[in-house]
């Protein structure tokens, strides 16, 4: 899973050329409604997103004709700086629009011509940037070799395949709604975004109330996991509520940075921390037994081909791999920057190869060595103090960045979409925004340390936000959402013709009328529409099991001698 939605090209960031005040500006927040103030209808987001592709397919075509062939990597992962500069196109000065005023004074007045070219021109990412994106993660590497730890190899490499399947399939909805709904006049920004076009703003809100829950526990999560690796630094004599408040107070620090493009370098750089790291824990359990400390047993190394215990331990394995497979929650975003949305399928298609692969080999290489006895997060189980020593240190600045930045998209989640939107603060922009982001940090790394605090169970913890809400966006959501799209437009092939200019004058039922609803579930797509809707119902109860193993395995840990209790000075690796 990856979460960094600055798009990363060619070692800068897409939005580094803006300064705080433009990325914050550049461009007028969509009201999505009609001239005449109604809601536009789902043939209305088809008609522009048509056009958009269209607008989108020329240029592609142009870029191809007036441009020299580069070699097989340049044509892969770069872009052709002529093309980009081609994307902002001149427009006619006609149908005005103004911009919001500010507290710094004035208002902005655009055209909608220049409205269209200057969103054109902040969407600029390419596949091959987006492909860097969704294979960079700062928690799903780390914790496969746990899972295999859990299942062993059998069930552990068919969960691999089956979820990464099935998470290619539900990327691939998501393309091919993105590409049918979105265009400039009607920009699709987010996964609520794209949800309330098709089953209204109650599904939006619900989309918004999960990934904020999503972001808060990772950060959560991420004190969690430095803590542990800084107790483990300091050979467990620093009290471990400590170690967590150390971590809160930097993120608290770092995390009142508005802007993503300041962000630019360091999550570059952070990458390479967690590549870094990768490579060193597997030389050292190559190299060197088990951290006994960690795990509270000795005796030699076991691995199983299936290993068999009980179904709720399984099951909180299983949602490791989930966690593997959990970037859906950001293609939206991905696909907002991407200056050839149709290109997607390229990045969701190469990535989920490169995560099957990699993520597998390393959960494979690291629990063969170690057994089990493996440490969830991984590098945490290496037993030579000094290696281990060094690996905390990389892991840890690259998990203090990692928590910046969802913590940074996650205050804005709930700023925007619920202090703004249902409460009425001020935007971002205006100088008691800011000051109120500031407080929000504040509380936000505040919940963060509760919940890693409060219950100091990491592999428990991560599969709960697995089965809760990852699961939710990579596999309950897109089958759900095109069902509903694929409905709604089986049923429009009884209306007249579509007319722009009367968007609402062409049906000739409505949803309250039975005959609506069989041209809408009985045609054509009725064995695909059963099929989603099955996989549905599959993937929620799925979830839902998946949630109540966790919540009973954490009952269950607390309940044991020995372990870890909630905002005590014991460290979860202090088992000697």
């Amino acid at each position: 899973m990856a979460f960094q939605v600055a798009a990363v090209e060619a070692g800068h960031d897409l939005r580094v050329h803006h300064s705080e005040t433009e990325e914050q500006d550049s461009y007028v927040p969509a009201i999505n409604l009609l001239p005449d103030g109604t809601t536009p209808n789902i043939e209305t987001y088809m008609y522009f997103a048509k056009i958009q592709r269209d607008r989108e397919a020329l240029s592609a075509k142009n870029d191809a004709e007036g441009s020299y062939r580069p070699g097989f990597f340049s044509r892969t992962f770069q872009r052709s700086q002529a093309s980009d500069n081609r994307s902002v196109v001149s427009a006619p000065d006609s149908d005005e629009k103004k911009g919001p005023p500010s507290e710094e004074g004035g208002t902005t007045v655009i055209t909608e011509g220049e409205y269209r070219a200057a969103s054109g021109a902040l969407r600029t990412a390419t596949w091959g940037s987006v492909f860097y994106l969704i294979t960079t993660d700062i928690l799903g590497p780390y914790s496969t070799p746990w899972a295999f730890q859990q299942v062993g190899y059998g069930p552990g490499v068919a969960c691999f395949f089956v979820f990464g399947i099935m998470a290619a399939y539900s990327g691939f909805l998501l393309w091919w709604m993105f590409l049918k709904l979105d265009s400039d006049k009607f920009p699709v920004r987010s996964f609520g975004d794209l949800g309330q076009r098709i089953y209204g703003r109650w599904f939006r809100h619900l989309c918004n109330i999960l990934q904020s829950v999503q972001l808060v526990f990772n950060v959560g999560l991420i004190i969690l996991g430095n803590g542990q690796g800084l107790s483990q630094m300091a050979k467990f004599k620093l009290c471990f509520s400590v170690c967590n408040v150390v971590w809160t107070i930097a993120g608290m620090i770092l995390g009142q940075i508005r802007t993503l493009q300041k962000f630019g370098s360091i999550a570059n750089l952070s990458i390479w921390m967690n590549i870094i790291t990768l490579v060193m824990t597997m030389a050292s359990v190559a190299n060197s037994g088990p951290n006994y400390t960690a795990v509270a047993d000795t005796g030699p190394v076991q691995t199983y081909a299936i290993y068999v215990q009980a179904f709720q331990a399984q099951l909180n394995g299983i949602m490791q791999i989930v966690f593997s497979y959990g970037g859906a929650m950001i293609f939206v975003e991905f696909m907002a920057e991407m200056r050839r949305p149709m290109d997607f399928w390229k990045a969701m298609a190469y990535s989920q190869i490169f995560i099957f692969v990699v993520y597998m080999f390393f959960g494979l290489f690291v629990y063969s060595y170690q057994g089990q006895y493996v440490v969830n997060p991984a590098n945490q189980g290496i037993s030579a103090y000094a290696l281990q020593t060094a690996t905390n240190a990389i892991s840890l600045t690259a998990g203090l960045i990692a928590a910046a930045l969802y913590g940074n998209i996650g205050v804005k989640v709930i700023y925007n979409n619920i202090l703004v939107e249902l409460m009425g603060f001020p935007d971002l922009t205006a100088r008691r925004g800011k000051y109120y982001f500031s407080a929000a940090v504040l509380v936000y790394w505040s919940i963060a340390f509760v919940i890693g605090s409060a219950v100091p169970q990491f592999s428990n913890i991560s599969s709960l936000i697995a089965a809760v809400c990852i699961f939710q966006f990579t596999y309950t959501f897109p089958p759900f959402m095109i069902l509903g799209y694929c409905m709604q437009v089986d049923a429009t092939k009884g209306d007249r013709e579509f007319d722009i200019n009367n968007p609402h004058a062409h049906r000739v039922d409505t949803w309250k009328q039975l005959s609506r609803w069989k041209r809408a579930f009985f045609t054509k797509n009725a064995f695909f529409n059963v099929w989603n809707f099955l996989l549905t119902l599959a993937c929620l109860s799925c979830a839902i099991l998946s949630a109540y193993s966790a919540v009973k395995s954490i009952v269950t840990a607390f309940n044991t001698t020995g372990s870890a209790s909630a905002f005590g000075c014991h460290s979860p690796l202090d088992n000697a």
